[in-house]
Formats: C-alpha cells, structure tokens, sequence
C-alpha cells in the first residue's frame, strides 16, 4: 500500500505529465500554403481600441508556449490588422482537412473518434465556405475561433475517455472535467452574452478580441453534413407552398411553375437542387461567382448566365415545356427582381437566403455595386457599406411589395431578410406598425408552411452521419429509415418516405456520408433505435445522430423557428435551453447550446445534440428517453401556445405514452365571443 509520503511525491509528476500533453509544441510548425481558389474570409476591419488590442494579443498568445511568444506577437497582430480576427494561421494543418473514416482516428473512446470526423468534415474544403477562417456556412459561422483552439480540441478528443466530458467554451477548451459514461462526452456553448452586451456590435468586439464565437449550431456544434439538410427544408416549403398557394394536389409537382430567390452559398446553395427535386423552375440570384461555379461542378444548378434578359427566356421555355431546371443569375437579386416588375414578368413563388443575420458582415451585398466593391469596402469604409445596404434593403422591400400586389407569394425563409430590412428603417414591414415583436407583414415560412405542417406534428430535420465512411453503410440505413416511415399516415410521411427513396438518385451527399430525413419524435426514436441495433449485428459501423437548429423544439427565434407561436412567448428562450438541460440530463454524446443559430447574435438561441450510436444497450436506453424528449418538448411548447396541430399531437402522445410516465399540459381555449364581449366592457 502507497504511503502518504509516496503518494504526495507521485501526484505532481502524474498531473504535470498529464497537463504537459494537452498543449501546444514549444517549436513553431511551419506556416501552411493556401491553395489558390479555395474562399476566404473578407476583412470586416479592425476596430479595436489600443486597450482591446492588448487584450486580444494576450488572449491568442495565452495559447502559446512563453518562449514563442517574441516570434508571434507580431504575426498575430498583422492577421488583427489585415484580417479583422486573429485566426492562427500557422497552426492551421496543412492542405484539405476531409474527415476520414473514424478508424483512422485516435481516441481513448468511440464518442472522441466520431467528433474529429464531424469536426473536419465541417472544414473541408468540400463544405467549409471560408475553410482557412475555420467558417463553415452563414458568412460568419465558425467550429472554433482560431487554429489553435482546433489543434487543443483535436489532442483533447484523442486523450478522453467514456467517463470525462470535454467543455468548449466559445470555441475554447477549458478542459477535460471527471464526468460517467452515460454522461454528454463534449458540451458546448457559443456566444452567450449577457443580455445588455447581447447585440451585433459588442459581438464584434468580443469575437475581435478571441472571446465569441458565431458558432451557429451545425458550425460549432460539429454538425454540418453540407447543404444537403437544407435541400429537404427547401424542397418541403415549395411543395408545400405550392400545394397552399398555387392549386397544386397532394400527389403534384411544381412542374411549370417559377421559383425565384437569391444565396448560392453553404446553406443557401440548396435552392436550386430543392426547386428541381420538387419540379420547378428557378432562378437564383447570386454576387459571387465562386459559389455558382461550386454549385454548377456540384451539378446542383444547371444553367449560368449574367444576362437578365436570358435568364427569364430560359425559364419561360422550361415552364412551357414543364421540366426541372435551376437558373443561376450571376447578379444581384435586386436587379433581377426590377425587371420582372419593368417586363410584366410574372413570379409565382419568391423568397430570399442571402446571409441577412449578417447583414452589415457581408452577408448582403447592396446592388448597385460589385462582390469586389463589396469586400473593399467591408475593409475600408463600414459606414458606407452600412448606408449601400440600407438603400438596398429599400429597393429590394419595394420591388417585392410591387411583386405581391401582383400575385406573388413572398415568404421569409428565415434568414433574418425582414428583420434586416426593419432596421434599415422600413418600418411599414412591421406586422402592428409599432415594433417587431408581432413579427412582418409577409409571413416567415414557418408561419405559413413549416411550423403548421411539420413543427407543430413534431417533423423535423434529423440527421446521421455513417462514421465509416462507407457509401454502402449509408445506403443500408437509407433502407432501413424507409422501413420505419408509416407512409400511409400522412402526406408528410409518404413526402418524406419519396425524399428518401429518391436520395440515392438525387445524389445529395457533400462530405461525409450522411443523409438527412424530417421525422416526427416516434420515427426518430424508431430509426435510431434501428440503427444502432444494426451497428451492434455488425451490419453497418458506428452512426452520428443529430439535427439542424431549423428543428421543432431546440431553437427559440422569432423570425424563424418560432414564428407560428402567437402566445407572445415567441420572445421567450425557455424551450431551447430546456432542450439543452433536457439532453445534458438524459446523456447525448454532444450537447450546445448556441446564441444567435440561423438569424443572427441576439435573435435566437438554439439547443442542439450529436449522438454516437456505438450499438450499446447503453446508447438504446438514452434513445429511448432523449429522442422524445428532444422533439416532444417542442412540441408542448407548441401545444401551450394553442397551435391546433400541435394540441392534437401533444393529446395523442398523452394517450399513448401516459403509462410510461409522460404528461404534456393542454391548454383550454377561451370562447372568441367571451373575449370580445369582456374587451368591449366599459
């Protein structure tokens, strides 16, 4: 038995051994090459003040071995001064980071291994819009704020084990913490400012400094299988719009009918592809050709042109002919837009996924300029680039309010496009003419298609990565989720049921095998359940599981997620960090909780989750509480908001599962009459 003598002597050397191997090397690695042609980052400007930017330097260097720091400090400055953020770029690894099947990974336990998988899937060079500024899509959504943090985070995954928890804080590691093994392997939080502070500008400054970090939700939260998710949402709002708004039946396409809307990037860059699944015609407008041509190899859009004139005569063939085609129109989609207006041209369904929660970062570029005058001037002059715009803005508000009164039907697809076009200073797009608590006066496409239809049943984007690697794996849960769908239920099982059937063909996958499948909580917890039941036969490896921030129950934002909740708590952020808890509690592999996902730092908060099927009975007595929990949360919160559909739902599942210990609370509904008699009182 060790004395106390020898124990005493002993622990020093264990803990110095141990804190000796989570750090960075006292020798510089070589400063990696940047492949030409691969997006970077523009330079939003350096706006510290002399005090913010000793801060900011100490803040990187602290990363950095003392002796490295004379050599440094200088490099550091120079990426603050002519990048606007210290990234590290000497710590960035050399050439494409694509995720490699997780066999080829280190790790003390399978959870350590999956998440380097999503972590450098989210960085290749495949997905990542900006993949040297560790951004992922969204213009600003970043795995981490600097390389550094990602050097620290990848020797931490390798060294954990089944029963520590690694916290990320804002991209920072704090450290491995003494946890069990059914509790979450990585928590993580991104931007979580105290609410005085909870705005775009102070964000900048802490982001500036190496505090924050936009990690959206898929972005820092690992897990970002490409625009793939965001195909199926697009694809089920057009049918669905098109079935609500243009006559088209249940079992109908979009055949003959003409799509218009703006964004080719990470997310965006979905439209084209959803609009030909769905058999439209579109026509997206984008500033920067570098996204096209990456949309174009990807053979997610068919046609180029800059000609607007072209870009209309094409349409209106295919529409003739009522064949699927995507028109990319390399120009601003204001432009585009006014000459619709100007040529009596009729647009039957429009929308918008230009980068709006960014709108002052770059995520919009004014008409009237260039991409190029628009990065310059990111750099050099921000007010005026803030001035272009708002003016823009403007133009682009009146020429689809021309548009409406025409026939068209607008919907914010939830990047923040209305609200950004309030704090231009439009406020005639207020819905109550006083603020913009009660939301704009064209709907959100939750309000009208997603939430009625899908979040208030509980359907929502649930995703899963094949960690092998191997195509055939993915092919195999793709039959599998088929199996588990009750297609017969409704239409929205038998839309998804054809998604999936159709995915192969449709060739959806960027990165790593992954695919993507809205389901309601019973066929998420079935599919899981499945899968992980196939990873334990040997029939498929190890499978990641997760969702979009786009979902029913973790996200509270009201422009976006929840835009259909008209109780007045759609300014509440209680359901998302529920969410969160809710999943920390019951043992997801992966849980963050982010400010900001989708719409922009200070107007949502979304909880989210990775989960690692290992084929455990362990991982199937979590999928059991945490699938329904995860959804069914949502779903409540719906229901108590008195959303019909979600009220049905939440009243079915207390009939079915109110043996097993769920209660979901159900509100009475008060007579309109009632009301209207008891305001009208003197």
């Amino acid at each position: 038995m060790m004395n106390i003598h020898s124990f005493l002597l002993y622990l020093p050397i264990t803990l110095n051994q141990t804190r000796m191997a989570i750090t960075l090397p006292n020798e510089l690695p070589c400063y990696p090459s940047f492949v030409e042609g691969i997006r970077r980052a523009p330079d939003r400007g350096y706006r510290l003040t002399p005090a913010q930017t000793e801060t900011a330097l100490r803040n990187a260097l602290r990363y950095i071995p003392k002796e490295l720091h004379a050599e440094l400090a200088p490099e550091f400055m120079e990426e603050l001064k002519t990048r606007g953020k210290i990234y590290g770029y000497r710590f960035r690894p050399e050439g494409d980071l694509k995720a490699k099947p997780i066999d080829e990974y280190k790790g003390n336990c399978i959870e350590g291994k999956a998440f380097q998988v999503m972590i450098d899937n989210n960085l290749s060079f495949d997905i990542a819009l900006y993949p040297y500024e560790l951004v992922t899509y969204g213009e600003t959504g970043q795995v981490c704020q600097n390389w550094m943090q990602y050097r620290l985070i990848k020797q931490y995954l390798e060294v954990m084990t089944n029963k520590q928890t690694l916290v990320v804080e804002s991209g920072h590691p704090l450290g491995l913490f003494q946890s069990k093994p059914d509790a979450p392997r990585v928590i993580i939080t991104n931007s979580m400012m105290v609410g005085m502070f909870d705005n775009i500008k102070d964000w900048e400054i802490a982001a500036q400094m190496g505090v924050a970090n936009y990690g959206q939700m898929t972005a820092g939260g690992w897990m970002y299988i490409g625009p793939q998710g965001i195909v199926h949402g697009t694809f089920n709002t057009l049918l669905n719009a098109g079935r609500m708004k243009l006559g088209v039946p249940q079992d109908g396409n979009l055949n003959g009918h003409l799509f218009v809307s703006s964004g080719l990037g990470g997310m965006s860059g979905a439209q084209p592809k959803a609009a030909e699944i769905a058999g439209a015609t579109a026509i997206i407008a984008e500033v920067d050709y570098s996204r096209i041509a990456t949309r174009h190899n990807q053979g997610w859009v068919q046609h180029i042109t800059s000609d607007l004139k072209e870009a209309y005569q094409l349409a209106n063939e295919t529409m003739k002919e009522k064949r699927p085609c995507s028109i990319a129109y390399h120009g601003n989609v204001v432009d585009l837009l006014e000459y619709a207006l100007n040529h009596g041209i009729h647009i039957e369904l429009l929308s918008d996924q230009t980068s709006c929660h960014a709108v002052y970062e770059g995520g919009y570029c004014p008409a009237g300029i260039s991409f190029e005058e628009r990065t310059r001037l990111l750099k050099e002059d921000r007010p005026t680039f803030e001035a272009k715009v708002n003016e823009s803005l403007k133009r682009h508000f009146e020429a689809i309010k021309a548009l409406v009164a025409r026939g068209t039907y607008f919907f914010d697809y939830g990047n923040s496009f209305m609200k950004a076009i309030y704090d231009a200073g439009v406020k005639e797009i207020s819905r109550n003419g006083v603020d913009e608590k009660d939301g704009f006066i064209w709907p959100s496409y939750v309000e009208d298609i997603m939430g009625p239809e899908l979040f208030d049943y509980g359907y929502g984007p649930f995703r899963w990565v094949c960690l092998s690697g191997k195509h055939e794996d993915l092919m195999k849960t793709d039959q599998a989720a088929m199996e588990c769908i009750p297609k017969e239920r409704r239409g929205q099982d038998m839309d998804n049921w054809i998604w999936i059937r159709d995915a192969e063909k449709n060739n959806l996958v960027v990165g790593t095998q992954a695919r993507i499948l809205y389901q309601d909580a019973i066929g998420r917890m079935n599919i899981a359940l499945k899968f992980n039941e196939m990873v334990r036969n040997g029939e498929v490896g190890p499978i990641m599981l997760g969702r979009d921030h786009h979902d029913v129950s973790g996200t509270d934002s009201p422009f976006r997620e929840t835009s259909n909740i008209k109780d007045g708590s759609n300014v509440m952020a209680d359901m998302a960090v529920q969410c969160f808890a809710g999943n920390c509690a019951r043992g997801m592999s992966l849980v963050a909780l982010h400010n900001g996902g989708g719409v922009g730092i200070g107007k949502a908060i979304n909880g989210g989750f990775g989960m690692v099927c290992d084929g455990s009975e362990r991982v199937d007595e979590i999928l059991r509480s945490s699938m329904l929990w995860d959804v069914m949360g949502g779903v409540a919160r719906r229901s108590w908001a008195r959303n019909p559909n979600a009220m049905s739902t939440s009243e079915e599942f207390n009939q079915t599962h109110g043996k097993q210990g769920y209660q979901i609370t159900i509100p009475y509904l008060v007579d309109d009459e009632i009301i209207k008699q008891t305001l009208n009182q003197k």
